[in-house]
């Protein structure tokens, strides 16, 4: 699971991929530590056309899920003798968000596959938590970290709580799909790794093709392909920084 990256390039580097979007009174500061429920950049698709936007990482979780967490919530609560408003505790249950998207088979998922659902995120790096070491490891296309694109999805304006102490908002949101991981990923994480997109080909697929299509860029890069170019601290940069290197 990949809920750390960054993204610490221009708007010309986005464009050097994918270059038809709406920037306009949209600042894009240099992000080396990117975690779930921040506001980042994206590419998506809306209203007029592809549209430069932040946008808080982390997409609605399932009704399953919440009601599973605000379940335990409220058994812990009656197992002290406290009285429990399950209907308001449910309405209530905080959702941080999913930040990873796998199962596009999900009932969940499936109503965000289409064209208009769909996104790029920009990144530079991204790391995957190595807990042999207790230690991030990030990948990146080589030491000067080319900006590329995680394939993404986003909803607008859904409204939820985030956290109780903020209570409900309404926001944009958005996830990345993920895959198996390639070599150098999967000896970290050997779980799942992004779907990245590489080529302004690619981008154009995930952005305008039907899903039929679109969806057989859900696959792992091959091997070899990335980097390891920094290992431990949580932004990209205050890693040790180990120039570019292949994975041993």
């Amino acid at each position: 699971m990949c809920n750390l990256y960054s993204h610490t390039r221009n708007v010309e580097a986005i464009r050097k991929l994918f270059a038809k979007f709406n920037d306009a009174g949209v600042n894009v500061p240099p992000l080396p530590g990117i975690f779930p429920d921040y506001a980042a950049p994206i590419v998506r698709n809306d209203e007029g056309g592809p549209r430069l936007a932040m946008t808080r990482w982390g997409m609605p979780s399932s009704k399953k899920a919440l009601l599973d967490n605000a379940t335990k919530r409220a058994d812990k609560l009656r197992a002290k003798g406290k009285e429990v408003d399950f209907d308001l505790m449910l309405r209530m249950e905080p959702d941080g968000g999913t930040t990873n998207v796998r199962n596009t088979s999900s009932s969940h998922w499936k109503r965000w596959l289409g064209v208009e659902s769909r996104c790029l995120v920009p990144f530079n790096s991204f790391s995957e938590f190595d807990w042999s070491t207790k230690q991030d490891i990030w990948f990146a296309f080589g030491e000067e970290r080319p900006t590329a694109f995680f394939a993404g999805i986003w909803a607008p304006q859904w409204a939820s709580v985030r956290k109780i102490k903020t209570g409900e908002e309404t926001i944009d949101l958005y996830a990345f799909l993920t895959t198996d991981p390639n070599e150098e990923v999967g000896a970290v994480h050997p779980k799942a790794m992004p779907v990245i997109l590489t080529t302004p080909e690619e981008c154009e697929t995930w952005m305008a093709a039907p899903w039929e299509e679109a969806r057989a860029l859900q696959r792992p890069l091959a091997d070899g392909s990335l980097d390891i170019v920094a290992r431990g601290g949580k932004k990209d940069g205050d890693s040790d920084s180990l120039g570019s290197r292949k994975p041993d």
